[in-house]
């Protein structure tokens, strides 16, 4: 197998132990009555669970084995709200290598089409990144208010990308 097909199904497990992740910090906002920052992280482990299941159609349509792994622990427990954001950030920022080294991988193998299909994912982690880098911000200024952090939710359309018609198809469709 390929360099780029390896990276690329470890990727699936990425993307899918991302999912896992902000469930539990979805999960952990809940639990603190922030419906909007629980609503917001529900959102974003769909959308993860959403980027496993298009490089798993991608795969699929191209006869390339998939093995999907076992998920690691995730983080459940927090002090503050500030924290799950910061993991957040920092799960983005390490998909977003993940991806770049995946986008290399493709070049370097003159894969045109996994350059191509690897693209989509470039564009999507810039605005991943923005939005909890954006998130984080935020929450840091707010402080103790919380009403604050859970009215900026409310108002904006924080990592809210509406739609994008040019995503890749999703095995099982979209959620």
């Amino acid at each position: 197998m390929s360099t780029f097909k390896d990276l690329l199904s470890a990727q699936v497990g990425h993307e899918f132990s991302a999912s896992h992740q902000y469930a539990a910090i979805a999960i952990w906002f809940d639990s603190q009555d922030l419906p909007q920052l629980a609503s917001h992280f529900y959102k974003q482990s769909l959308e993860e669970r959403n980027h496993a299941m298009m490089i798993v159609q991608w795969m699929l349509d191209r006869d390339i084995k998939i093995d999907v792994p076992a998920l690691p622990a995730v983080v459940n427990d927090f002090k503050q709200v500030t924290e799950p954001i910061a993991l957040a950030l920092k799960q983005e920022n390490q998909v977003t290598a993940q991806i770049e080294a995946i986008f290399a991988a493709a070049r370097k193998e003159s894969n045109a089409l996994g350059e191509q299909f690897m693209l989509w994912f470039l564009k999507e982690q810039v605005e991943e990144v923005a939005s909890m880098s954006t998130l984080l911000t935020i929450a840091e200024r707010a402080g103790d208010n919380l009403f604050d952090l859970e009215n900026f939710i409310a108002r904006e359309t924080v990592g809210d990308g509406g739609g994008d018609t040019d995503a890749p198809a999703a095995a099982g469709g979209a959620l």
